[in-house]
């Protein structure tokens, strides 16, 4: 398959806001290597054209979610200056496609890791603090019609992704114990705890460095890291203004318009 070809699709939808029709469909024999290629083609892209890479999303960390896509371990995404949103500020509709809000732990390292071998141990030891998080994810697909190849290929299906202001020692809190809320206008939609998140969210930043060292990337001093969705994602429209909340963490806001 032509990898910069599908690159290009992919990074023209994404900046002109309109869908593309589903990749493993065109390329049935697409494997993960490949799909992780053709999102390395598009940040090396991004790159050059100014952007930074500031960190690095997890997904797929539910059971739940790999057993729809036949799969047994997450993905992942990078994340961009371009892609933050700051707490407070708009996030505009007319960038996204159809955007979905997923609420999850962000962790700041202090310290480079660096697998194979990375444990949980590892993770405590190398962040300086949690944060609450939003992840707003798009896909170029056509209708959400993907399996785990295309949102690999499409930057794991990460659009934007806003950060909380109260940060929290690692050591202050149980990983797994801690309960996030998700509110769509006010109302509660859904509630979970960190054990969600493939039993520990450090144990998704753990598999993380540990899968990068494939590629021979590490997880930087300073990195911001999306650890995976606590609940199942929540659809988006202009008006909504979704919150996050985590017990004793804080919270963290997004409007759309």
């Amino acid at each position: 398959m032509d990898f910069k070809k599908v690159a290009e699709e992919l990074l023209q939808a994404e900046k002109g806001a309109y869908q593309i029709s589903k990749i493993t469909a065109q390329y049935p024999d697409m494997t993960v290597e490949d799909a992780y290629s053709i999102q390395l083609e598009n940040i090396s892209k991004k790159v050059a054209a100014g952007e930074k890479v500031i960190g690095l999303k997890v997904g797929l960390t539910s059971k739940a979610m790999q057993n729809l896509l036949g799969v047994n371990e997450p993905d992942y995404g990078h994340l961009t200056d371009k892609m933050l949103v700051s707490e407070g500020d708009y996030c505009s509709m007319e960038e996204l496609i159809q955007p979905k809000i997923e609420g999850e732990l962000a962790f700041c390292l202090n310290k480079t890791l660096r697998g194979p071998g990375v444990t949980i141990a590892d993770v405590y030891n190398a962040t300086g603090w949690v944060v609450p998080a939003i992840e707003i994810v798009d896909s170029r697909i056509k209708d959400w019609k993907i399996n785990l190849n295309d949102t690999i290929a499409d930057n794991g299906s990460s659009a934007k992704f806003v950060l909380g202001g109260r940060m929290t020692k690692i050591e202050d809190i149980d990983m797994r114990l801690v309960g996030m809320m998700l509110e769509k206008n006010g109302e509660l939609i859904s509630t979970g705890t960190g054990a969600e998140v493939w039993g520990n969210p450090a144990a998704a930043v753990a598999w993380l460095a540990n899968k990068l060292s494939e590629f021979d990337i590490e997880l930087k001093e300073g990195n911001i890291i999306l650890s995976g969705a606590v609940t199942a994602a929540v659809s988006a429209k202009a008006e909504d203004v979704f919150t996050v909340s985590f017990t004793g963490m804080g919270s963290v806001s997004v409007k759309f318009k």
